[in-house]
């Protein structure tokens, strides 16, 4: 008896090579998903797998290498190309329409006729059982930007699971979403793989790996470094290879060291209250301290940055810089009083995609390089190359377009924005969303040098690890309260989410102890 040969896989990839400006992107890669499973694609962020996403669904044509997709050569032209060829892609900021209906981003392209004309309520109706399908249920006939990003998100999923496709590539779908929709994502990704079509789930958030992949493919420098079963590899194994070295080694260069617990506040802000998002929020940094700021979605963190760089003014409550009450009417004055901003999406409020890093990296520096309305482009200059030298920001040169960057050194750029005004505070919201493991542990190694230094930081995490790693104190926010707030050993995992379910009674709990 004959015994049979294992299936092909359904993709594979071979010695991909890519280069920008002569700048190697993808080096001999490879990548293989077989059919019917789900395969994490992860590494550093500049390690190619977003080049590589893009070399197969066509946005980008490689340099060399050969891919096989359902047992046939090809060479995808565009991503339409790709979609019809059975692959569709999610990519981690949502790329839809926002002033079209949900059910018209559904189906743009592809619309439903009867007798020659829209038929609305076949398309209403699909788009309906789309997402209930993914547990949401929302008026399909309402612009997509009425509803929140977590809803947005969840209709590129619709969209791209509407194609009926052999392969679904998922880049950081869970970031915007809640912890129930994470679990319904889950349950539609087994779904798809027990019904045999194939899922590549790109994230760094290790947990989820585990939770829902089959295999993982490695990357790093542009090259497949290893290719496993989830169930062979640790964690440990899992960060060591991303980024190349002993773990330990990262984890001892970004231990803490104590700050000035004794320094008054350079910013303390008391009874803020911003319509039904703010009621009552108190906060303060001091010199070379990290606080962190935790809580669910709309617990009022965001909101609570926002106010403190006046990009929004509260209903009532006060802000003080160095005790002396102060009013933002705009972020200018903030900045004025030495206090700078990375916002939560770094892609819509942060970065300029079309500018070069030069331009971007002293977007806020501008006016004090500026004479008579004329730049001083060889002081610019200057500024510039000491930065992306001090903090390591990977690029081909200061006039490359920051949207050609992987997201880890925009946010370095962001960093550097204002860290090039010298400023007293910085607040972060969500700095290492949406990058790898590596690029965290370096930007969180820069926070902690930079409060070593006396610079203070507000820092906002969804990740309650980099929270517990990093902050010297937590504030734990909830429904637009102040519920809670951790110091030295007590702050964990355990304490902070207790606050966040429980409120008040974390606190009465320490008080009693």
């Amino acid at each position: 008896m004959t015994q049979s040969s294992p299936s092909p896989p359904l993709l594979d990839m071979r010695g991909i090579r890519k280069s920008f400006l002569g700048v190697p992107a993808l080096a001999e890669a490879s990548f293989q998903v077989n059919r019917g499973e789900v395969r994490a694609l992860i590494g550093q962020n500049g390690a190619g797998k977003s080049t590589l996403i893009k070399v197969l669904t066509g946005v980008y044509k490689a340099d060399g290498g050969t891919v096989t997709f359902d047992g046939r050569p090809v060479a995808f032209d565009s991503p339409h190309a790709a979609q019809l060829g059975g692959i569709a892609t999610i990519y981690q900021e949502v790329n839809l329409v926002p002033y079209r209906t949900v059910t018209e981003n559904i189906f743009l392209g592809r619309e439903r006729r009867r007798f020659g004309l829209l038929d609305w309520r076949r398309m209403n109706a699909e788009a309906r059982e789309l997402l209930a399908g993914l547990d949401v249920h929302v008026d399909v006939t309402r612009p997509l930007r009425e509803f929140s990003i977590a809803t947005q998100q969840m209709t590129a999923i619709a969209r791209a699971l509407s194609f009926d496709a052999k392969l679904v590539i998922m880049d950081e779908p869970t970031s915007s979403l809640a912890e129930h929709e994470v679990s319904v994502l889950f349950d539609v990704i087994r779904r798809l793989r027990d019904s045999g079509v194939s899922v590549v789930f790109v994230s760094h958030r290790l947990d989820e790996l585990y939770a829902v992949c089959d295999r993982v493919t490695i990357m790093r420098d542009g090259r497949t470094v290893d290719d496993r079963a989830m169930a062979d590899i640790s964690k440990y194994e899992l960060v060591s290879k991303m980024i190349g070295r002993d773990l330990a080694e990262v984890r001892r260069a970004a231990s803490r060291a104590p700050h000035q617990a004794e320094a008054a506040p350079v910013i303390e802000a008391s009874g803020l209250e911003l319509g039904q998002a703010l009621r009552g929020v108190d906060v303060a940094v001091r010199s070379g301290e990290i606080v962190g700021l935790a809580g669910l979605l709309g617990s009022g963190r965001s909101e609570t940055a926002r106010v403190l760089f006046g990009a929004d003014a509260p209903d009532s409550g006060e802000v003080r810089v160095d005790a002396e009450p102060v009013r933002f009417a705009v972020p200018r004055d903030a900045i004025r009083r030495g206090i700078g901003f990375s916002p939560e999406d770094r892609k819509v409020e942060g970065i300029i995609p079309q500018m070069s890093v030069r331009e971007n990296l002293t977007l806020a520096l501008l006016p004090r390089l500026t004479k008579a309305g004329i730049v001083d482009r060889r002081r610019q200059q200057q500024i510039v190359e000491r930065f992306i030298e001090r903090i390591g920001i990977k690029v081909s040169s200061a006039d490359q377009p920051i949207r050609e960057l992987s997201g880890g050194n925009q946010q370095k750029v962001l960093l550097a924005r204002w860290l090039c005004m010298n400023p007293r505070l910085l607040v972060l919201d969500e700095p290492t969303r949406g990058i790898d493991v590596g690029a965290k542990q370096e930007i969180q190694s820069l926070i902690r040098e930079l409060a070593d230094d006396g610079l203070g930081v507000l820092f906002i995490s969804s990740e309650l690890e980099e929270l517990v790693e990093n902050a010297d104190r937590v504030v734990v926010l909830r429904d637009g309260r102040n519920v809670a707030e951790l110091r030295g050993d007590q702050i964990s995992e355990e304490r902070i989410m207790a606050a966040m379910a429980h409120g008040a009674a974390v606190e009465a709990e320490d008080g009693a102890r």
